[in-house]
């Protein structure tokens, strides 16, 4: 089928709506963050700030920082995903298609080999913790304070994958999730009880220590580096004193560590831990087991029904 020029100029407008999405929250996110930043001297780290609270009947609810940048990192990576599945077909003959489908059959692999095939369909919630984690994390990038660095919004992942660990060993029996905690000796109860709660509190300190470490240490070095260049430049002429000689080049370097790989690689390691836990939560054998003597005891209620509805006749 022949494309036109009208469906040519459709697609290309398209496109572009699609790549403003991506990139306004971006730039709303450094519009506020440059309006709303009150000047200071020298270096500031401080958590994320609160824009307004939002009274509520138990405790009111703080709109910070890290909750608008999340919120918006998650318009970005829809407009992303929008982009790259724009204009699919059978046979791939745009690039982003080719890159699109090689996302979905590395994430396919890693899943299923980690998982197995009964957590197949798991891929695109691993997906979506990737590139919500990884993404977030690069915000530091533009200078703006990553989500990943507040403990919060870590520990709300933390605490969602703690659900999925729960639920998939549920499905082996509630008696013998409880019989867990009493394995290999019943006086280790109370460890394993601590140890169960302590999965979510490790993901999610684990995750926000190294970002926010990576953080801090990335100001301290840019403040020192400009010390060093006042340090050693400063018989010169107040104009040629001031030029951070020192912080040109040095922070790049540093940020690519520190932003880039380290921001990316606690992204893969939270997903790599969530399907482990998940997956490591869950026995098969014992919920085939278990279903298997569930289809029996209801084939066998069936039967009696049926048998007493004879004797009445």
């Amino acid at each position: 089928m022949k494309v036109t020029d009208r469906q040519k100029r459709v697609f290309i407008a398209v496109d572009v709506l699609l790549i403003l999405m991506m990139v306004l929250p971006i730039v709303a996110a450094i519009t506020l963050k440059v309006l709303t930043t009150p000047a200071s001297d020298g270096v500031s780290i401080t958590g994320a700030r609160i824009f307004f609270t939002i009274p509520m009947p138990l405790q009111d609810l703080p709109i910070t920082e890290s909750q608008i940048n999340s919120f918006l990192v998650l318009i970005s990576i829809f407009g992303l995903c929008l982009y790259m599945t724009h204009g699919l077909k059978v046979k791939a003959n745009l690039r982003r298609q080719h890159i699109a489908e090689w996302i979905v059959e590395k994430v396919e692999t890693m899943v299923n080999e980690s998982m197995g095939d009964y957590f197949k369909g798991y891929a695109p919630f691993i997906t979506s913790i990737l590139a919500l984690s990884a993404f977030s994390s690069l915000l530091s990038l533009f200078g703006l304070y990553p989500p990943t660095s507040d403990l919060n919004i870590v520990a709300g992942w933390a605490i969602l994958v703690f659900g999925l660990i729960t639920y998939y060993k549920l499905k082996s029996g509630p008696l013998k999730y409880l019989k867990g905690f009493l394995e290999p000796v019943p006086f280790l109860a109370p460890m394993n009880i601590i140890g169960e709660f302590a999965t979510p509190l490790s993901m999610s300190f684990r995750h926000y220590g190294n970002v926010l470490s990576g953080t801090v240490i990335s100001a301290l070095l840019a403040s020192a580096l400009q010390g060093l260049s006042r340090m050693v430049l400063g018989w010169l002429p107040d104009a040629l004193a001031s030029i951070p000689v020192f912080q040109i080049g040095i922070p790049a370097v540093l940020s690519i560590y520190f932003d880039v790989f380290s921001g990316c690689l606690q992204a893969y390691i939270f997903a790599m831990l969530t399907m482990m836990y998940v997956s490591g939560g869950f026995s098969l054998e014992d919920y085939l087991l278990r279903k298997e003597k569930r289809e029996k005891r209801k084939a066998k209620n069936k039967k009696s029904k049926i048998n007493d509805n004879l004797e009445v006749v």
